[in-house]
């Protein structure tokens, strides 16, 4: 190990102790590889603070010495947003040892939270004073609430309760030089100036380390009705989502999107699942309703979809006559991903489109795909009810690495263009990473970017934080 290494290794462990510190090659190599093992790195060192006080002094000495830092959580990301770079240089800072609950308060719905908190225990802290928090995604087992927060995450629940971004209250922060920034205010109101929260909230580790969280709770619902809707094209279920919308109002939670080739894809690669209709048809929808009432949910489903059947704008519909049904439906939903990745090598979107232009979207592109690459595997699938699509293409999986990289730079044009031309945008719940970094660029406004740039250099002028990655 290079002298300025150990001299800056030594001065950690000062800070966190020989239990804050990964050295071990083997050890680091969990920091060093994402989970899609799509993206891998590097690392001097990982270290592993476990109070705020201790990521302060430890960004302190990073600043002074110009070391890149590169926060991780969960290391659940899709854009190799937290996986350092291939130098060595980037030390990796993992929040993990930050888990507290340091406190619950159901008569302000409001919980405070350590960044390295896993999600699903969030969710249980809540659920144990009877409320709800309801930021639900598929690696909530593992993924944490700073990496949640960072990359604003999404998930199903989004149409109603907002992104992770309308779900926090308070932060706290350690800014790259050390200093901390206590943001932990539980209030809605609160107009004394910029919204500093926000600027952190969605900044992937570029501006600052999420260290503690304030989190906005909400109460818990008693009855759940699903249902699983076949449409012949995406306008109908377009339509059905307005329709359904003006009968449910906010009990609407979920209206997941899966065209037949994604289905077709998951009842193949995932286990223990199968179709719920009969017949395939080429677009799907998974709706859930939610209610703090107990009684009338699924009769209220069954009205709106049952005029839907009559009307024509849908084909089938199973709606759910108990839990389990519904949980084989979710997983169905949930299985996506898993099935992409073993049976392909997906160039991924992770896009976001008004709903009314959603439609000619899908159209457009899948037209352009297939013009670009003949005999493309589309995997379109996403959160319908709030513009969020996964347009996806599936390359063979002996597909050669300079292939892959090829058919992406490509077929991110062409989506990218259609998504741009129809006032979208390029990164809806994923982050941009390193995956959407370069295209951020290309389709960023010069005045956008340079504000950007501005604050980036204003609160990191040593550009120490996350380097190589959002901007």
């Amino acid at each position: 190990m290079h002298n300025t290494c150990l001299e800056l290794t030594e001065r950690l462990r000062e800070v966190v102790g020989d239990a804050g510190l990964v050295l071990d090659k083997d050890a680091r190599t969990a920091y060093e590889v994402d989970w899609l093992r799509k993206w891998t790195g590097s690392s001097s060192l990982v270290v592993r603070p476990a109070s705020t006080a201790e990521t302060a002094e430890v960004m302190r000495i990073c600043h002074e010495t110009h070391t890149p830092v590169v926060t991780q959580g969960g290391n659940t990301g899709m854009s190799g947003g937290a996986t350092p770079d291939a130098s060595g240089a980037q030390v990796v800072l993992s929040t993990l040892r930050m888990n507290a609950i340091r406190n619950v308060d159901p008569l302000n719905n409001t919980l405070t939270v350590e960044a390295g908190a896993i999600l699903a225990n969030v969710q249980a802290a809540a659920q144990a004073v009877n409320r709800y928090f309801p930021l639900s995604l598929g690696a909530e087992g593992s993924c944490t609430i700073g990496g949640n927060l960072a990359t604003n995450a999404g998930g199903i629940a989004v149409l109603r309760y907002g992104n992770a971004r309308e779900l926090v209250l308070g932060l706290e922060v350690v800014l790259p030089d050390g200093r901390i920034w206590n943001g932990m205010r539980g209030l809605r109101k609160d107009n004394t100036g910029y919204d500093l929260r926000d600027l952190f909230v969605g900044s992937e580790g570029t501006l600052g380390v999420i260290t503690a969280a304030v989190l906005k709770l909400h109460a818990s619902p008693v009855a759940r009705a699903t249902a699983w809707v076949g449409a012949q094209t995406v306008d109908a279920l377009v339509q059905l989502l307005a329709r359904i919308r003006e009968t449910c109002g906010e009990r609407l939670v979920a209206f997941e999107m899966i065209s037949r080739e994604s289905l077709d894809l998951i009842l193949r690669h995932v286990v223990d699942v199968r179709a719920p209709l009969e017949q395939r048809h080429s677009f799907n929808a998974l709706v859930e309703l939610a209610d703090t009432q107990r009684e009338g949910l699924p009769e209220l489903l069954e009205h709106a979809l049952g005029e839907a059947l009559e009307q024509a704008l849908v084909q089938d519909v199973a709606i759910c006559q108990a839990d389990a049904q519904s949980q084989a439906f979710w997983k169905l939903r949930e299985g996506i991903s898993q099935a992409q990745m073993r049976a392909g090598k997906a160039v991924k979107h992770d896009i976001a489109l008004p709903i009314s232009a959603i439609p000619p979207f899908v159209r457009e592109a899948d037209a352009a795909v297939r013009a670009a690459l003949p005999g493309a595997q589309i995997i379109n699938f996403g959160h319908l009810g709030d513009g969020n699509l996964h347009y996806n293409v599936l390359l063979p999986l002996d597909t050669a690495a300079d292939a892959v990289a090829r058919n992406t730079v490509e077929l991110n044009r062409v989506v990218h263009d259609l998504v741009s031309a129809a006032n979208g945008s390029i990164s809806a719940e994923h982050g941009v990473g390193q995956l959407r970094r370069d295209e951020l660029r290309h389709y960023k406004s010069e005045v956008e970017f340079d504000l950007m740039m501005r604050i980036k250099h204003s609160l990191d002028p040593n550009h120490i934080m996350n380097p190589g990655k959002l901007i």
